[in-house]
């Protein structure tokens, strides 16, 4: 059976150089990068998370997915590990509450030269790899844009409040309420924001548990509805196209009859080889999201789509 774990390459600019922060084990007087087994139960970002604040003491958000790292361990016995970017702020790194422990001795911030030196395993090199590169394409500092279908309803079946507009009010099941919940640490995970919403109830509540536990208020927009998409397609694609132009992390929770317009408009964003795979998109089962980590930077007059990954809040 595969052991699945999580972690990420912590980076910041110092001087506008990138460095990187690597830990050495002194049980394994090893140096990798921060990583963790998933817990039963978590998301593997919610492991990364978990994971760099157990290790480092650093609270985080994470970038762009990078290099899964595959291999044995023990007996032969296969293991993933998936990394992420995820940039440390001046503030984040000065609320640090690393202490030595016998897990890990030291937190060290070395330039992508020193690093490759100290680290002991070649797959670890490679995801390094990875992220210099996209540092030297200006790519590495992104922002998510997050594509969330309600979590599961009642079926139109067996709703009495009829059709159309009256629609709206189609509640969450006992299980979409729990789904909703579930999707508190891994919103969490991504750093999310701006939370635009279709007014209708059961997006709205799928948002609710994160968008109280967060403070973060409900930003509705009726074109996100079944029925507001239906009516005018371009105007749901403008309001798309503004949350994606803005550079906050944000979430857009919306119906599956209207994810085609909403997935259509990010796909302008992204090369030939990632439409596909947003467009795809439009078959998210409730609770479901598309995470799109988006450039920070303009290239050539607009965000890039640097990094794709979907999730559900119970199980990958």
């Amino acid at each position: 059976m595969t052991v699945y774990a999580a972690g990420a390459l912590l980076w910041r600019e110092v001087d506008g150089k990138l460095t990187v922060a690597l830990i050495h084990r002194a049980r394994y007087n090893d140096w990798s990068w921060p990583k963790g087994k998933q817990d039963p139960g978590e998301t593997l970002p919610e492991t990364a998370v978990r994971e760099i604040s157990e290790e480092t003491g650093l609270k985080i958000r994470l970038g762009a997915p990078l290099h899964v790292a595959k291999y044995t361990v023990g007996k032969g016995e296969p293991k993933e590990v998936h990394y992420w970017a995820a940039r440390v702020s001046d503030k984040a790194l000065a609320a640090s509450t690393f202490e030595p422990s016998e897990e890990v001795a030291s937190v060290e911030w070395r330039t992508p030269a020193e690093a490759r030196k100290l680290l002991t395993y070649v797959f670890d090199q490679q995801v390094l790899d990875q992220l210099v590169d996209l540092h030297a394409k200006k790519l590495l500092q992104t922002k998510p844009v997050i594509v969330l279908r309600h979590a599961k309803a009642t079926p139109r079946s067996d709703w009495k409040g009829g059709r159309g507009v009256d629609d709206g009010h189609r509640p969450l099941l006992a299980e979409g309420l729990t789904q909703a919940e579930q999707l508190r640490p891994l919103l969490s995970a991504f750093g999310a924001k701006r939370l635009i919403t279709s007014p209708w109830v059961r997006c709205r509540d799928t948002l609710a548990p994160y968008a109280t536990g967060r403070k973060l208020k409900l930003i509705e927009r009726h074109q996100l509805s079944e029925f507001g998409n239906a009516k005018g397609p371009k105007r749901t694609a403008n309001v798309v196209g503004d949350v994606v132009n803005d550079g906050r992390p944000a979430v857009i929770c919306s119906h599956r009859p209207a994810l085609p317009t909403v997935l259509e408009k990010i796909a302008q964003f992204a090369n030939p080889d990632q439409a596909p795979i947003i467009l795809a998109a439009a078959a998210l089962k409730p609770a479901q999201m598309l995470v799109v980590h988006l450039s920070k930077e303009r290239i050539d007059g607009k965000r890039q789509v640097v990094g794709l990954e979907t999730h559900s809040p119970f199980g990958e």
